[in-house]
């Protein structure tokens, strides 16, 4: 019997556990009210910070409450061109600029968001990372739905009532500059969770990992495994439909509302 693999161990936390601490908290957007559905409120941008772990800074938004006297502040997933000082409008009835919060229903087709809701309420699911942004494609003739582009582009159907964030999420480009060293991504990786360096299952020894020893760093055996594996033996191309390289392509009948989106 071997060794509890990489897998197994990752499974129980302990060391594998993200680094939160220094985190500043979860972005998301103001929690959906009266005041949003029927009109809008002002808020201020307090502070731009940085996120450890996060490629995007996040922006302090302070908001009056309107049912007691006190403010409310909110961590916003910071939109490119957000500045401190800056105010910010959420609402049915908030004007079409930069950092502004509106459902989908008041933005023109073609429209830059980010941060998009799936169900309205749930306050940000879509679009959140670091220069990241879904476009308005279609709206239904009822207005009731609305297609967007994602950043993968696909295509997705959302009721138009969710809200969204008008603009790119600011720290765009942050990819393109090459890690040049091991340090960095240590760094990098330090920041999220113990999931760096990764070594290969074929350069460990057979105690270590199915894929261990042999004279030659090779599998040996098919990459594929059941789904039905044991724990220590689930690695590689588990339950795999197909192998193989992709060709060609596959069309997927849909609605015809995102076909139509589609032209």
């Amino acid at each position: 019997m071997g060794r509890r693999i990489r897998v197994q161990r990752k499974g129980h936390g302990n060391v594998f556990r993200a680094h939160t601490h220094h985190r500043k908290g979860a972005a998301k957007l103001r929690p959906l009210d009266y005041a949003e559905r029927q009109g809008y409120i002002k808020g201020v941008v307090k502070e731009i910070i940085h996120d450890p772990g996060r490629g995007a800074p996040l922006a302090r938004v302070q908001f009056k409450n309107v049912y007691r006297y006190k403010r409310d502040n909110e961590l916003f997933i910071a939109s490119e061109g957000t500045y401190s000082g800056q105010f910010v409008y959420c609402g049915a009835k908030a004007a079409l600029s930069v950092g502004n919060v509106l459902p989908l229903k008041s933005c023109p087709e073609g429209t830059v968001v980010s941060n998009v809701e799936t169900h309205p309420g749930d306050r940000g699911k879509l679009a959140r990372a670091s220069g990241k942004f879904a476009t308005i494609v279609q709206q239904s003739e009822d207005g009731k739905k609305t297609v967007l582009r994602l950043p993968s582009g696909k295509k997705k159907l959302v009721l138009s009532a969710c809200r969204a964030q008008i603009g790119v999420i600011a720290g765009g480009g942050r990819i393109e500059k090459p890690m040049l060293k091991a340090g960095r991504a240590h760094y990098k990786a330090k920041a999220k969770r113990n999931n760096w360096p990764v070594v290969r299952g074929v350069a460990m020894n057979p105690v270590d990992h199915p894929h261990g020893g042999g004279n030659h760093q090779h599998i040996g055996h098919p990459s594929t495994v059941s789904r039905n594996a044991c724990p220590g033996q689930k690695v590689g191309l588990i339950a795999a439909r197909r192998t193989g390289k992709l060709r060609g392509t596959r069309v997927v009948a849909g609605a015809n509302f995102i076909e139509d989106a589609n032209k």
